[in-house]
This record gives structure tokens, C-alpha cells and sequence, in this order.
């Protein structure tokens, strides 16, 4: 089994500090991080491996004034790819998303600037999305004589619903600011959104990694089935959450009146 120190890494930087903390930080700043093929192969490996390497949560960065710009469109243009080669591409998109959204570990990704095409499909299979004031959102993909291919008819749609999504596809409509949180494109907009980001990460961090599993695999595969399916699925879960020694340990703080209190602060 290959470890964090056995990646091969030439577009994207992987550090973790001491609490257990990745931070993943695309590094193509003169693209303006756009994602190539080998950018996204990265991306497969570091999140294949992070939840078998004791990871505790992950920040989802980048290098320079954009998150990304979605897809290499001039790698696209000079591959001069056949249907059958897109379609294999757009798979490995898929395999890159899934093992983040799936993959058990909480992912909060930090944005800024341009969130467009396939950026946008990147930063909606993170968990919880932190914007910065200068952050936007964008599916430019119809201007472009494209089609979405990383899953943006899978999780944007989710996010935002069908018609709004369609929208921005047809019209070329950008979202920023309150509106973007209003639609749900990302739930924190706040001034230093790195800041934020590592203070979410830090709290996940905190919380038993069964738990975290749960709520970051879970709640995704239940939302793919029925509702019946979804519930049966559920209690089986909550099951083996509920019973985990970290449970019984925090419950029993709880009962003593030792327990942090749930309450707002400030």
C-alpha cells in the first residue's frame, strides 16, 4: 500500500502538519490552475491514499489569485482527442471526484477568484466550500461549444438545482458574493477565507474519524438511494457510529455535565 511519501507529485503540493491536516494546493498559478490530465491523476492518487494514511481533514487550495479555471482547454485542443479518448478522460475526471467526495475525510476547499467549468465540479466535491470576496462562479461551458464532464450535472445540479444550473450553462451567468451562498454554491463567504478554512478543518479534526467517515461517505451514498434503501442504510450506520468507543467516551462526558455545551458563541 503506497503512502503520502511515495506520491509522485509535479502539479499539486501535499503537506500535513502536526494535527493531521492535509493541505492539497494546486500549483499551476501561470494557467490560472487549470486542470490538465496529469493535474487530475494527482488529484486520483493524493485522495486514494489520504483516508488510508490517517488523515483527520484536508484543505483544498490553490497557488495565485484563481482556485481554477476548470478545464486545460489547450491540452484539449492540441490532443485533437476522439469521443472515446474524452469519454476516458471524463471517467478519471469522475474517479478523482468520487474518491474525494466518498472517500471519508472532510475536504474544505478554499476559493478565489475564478471557480468556472471544471473548477466548479472540483470545489463542489469538497464538503464545505469557504469563498473569498473576489471569488466567482461560472459554467462558461455553452460559450465554449463544450458540455460538462466532471460531474457538474451530478453535484452542481444537487447544489443549486437543475434550472439554475442550466442557466449559467446557457447565458454564461456568474455568481459571487451573498448570491453565491444564497444558491449554495459555497456556505461561508468571509474575508480570509484560508483562515476560515483551516478553523473548520481544525474543529473536524477534533471529532472521531468514524464519525467523520460517516458524515463524509454516507450521507453522499444515502442521497444516490431510495428512500426506504436510505433509511435501512441509515440505522445500520448510525448502528455502528453510535455504539464506537469514542461515542460511549464523549456520551458519557455528556451525562457527567462535563461536556461542552451546545450554544452560540458571540
Amino acid at each position: 500500500m503506497r503512502g503520502l511519501d511515495d506520491l509522485q507529485l509535479t502539479n499539486i503540493r501535499l503537506e500535513v502538519d502536526q494535527d493531521g491536516i492535509a493541505a492539497v494546493t494546486l500549483n499551476r498559478p501561470a494557467k490560472r490552475n487549470a486542470l490538465d490530465l496529469a493535474t487530475i491523476d494527482e488529484l486520483v492518487d493524493i485522495f486514494a491514499t489520504l483516508p488510508r494514511a490517517g488523515i483527520r481533514a484536508a484543505i483544498l487550495r490553490a497557488n495565485g489569485d484563481h482556485f481554477s479555471a476548470g478545464l486545460d482547454l489547450v491540452e484539449h485542443h492540441q490532443k485533437e482527442r476522439s469521443a472515446a479518448d474524452f469519454m476516458h478522460v471524463c471517467l478519471r475526471w469522475h474517479e478523482a471526484f468520487n474518491k474525494m467526495e466518498y472517500g471519508g475525510v472532510p475536504i474544505i476547499a478554499v476559493l478565489k477568484g475564478a471557480v468556472v467549468g471544471g473548477g466548479l465540479e472540483l470545489a463542489s466535491a469538497a464538503h464545505i466550500r469557504v469563498a473569498g470576496p473576489d471569488t466567482y462562479f461560472g459554467l462558461p461551458e455553452g460559450q465554449r461549444g463544450l458540455f460538462t464532464g466532471g460531474g457538474a450535472t451530478i453535484r452542481v445540479a444537487d447544489l443549486i438545482g437543475k434550472a439554475r444550473m442550466i442557466d449559467m450553462m446557457l447565458s454564461g451567468r456568474l455568481y459571487r458574493g451573498q448570491e453565491a451562498v444564497d444558491v449554495g454554491l459555497c456556505q461561508y463567504l468571509v474575508e480570509d477565507a484560508e483562515a476560515k478554512a483551516w478553523e473548520i478543518a481544525r474543529a473536524a479534526a477534533q471529532n472521531p474519524p468514524l464519525s467523520n467517515f460517516a458524515i463524509c461517505s454516507a450521507i453522499s451514498h444515502m442521497q444516490n438511494m431510495s428512500a426506504l434503501d436510505a433509511a435501512y442504510a441509515e440505522a445500520v450506520v448510525a448502528g455502528v457510529v453510535n455504539t464506537q468507543e469514542a461515542a460511549r467516551e464523549r456520551l458519557a462526558s455528556f451525562a457527567k455535565g462535563t461536556a461542552a455545551k451546545v450554544k452560540p458563541t458571540g
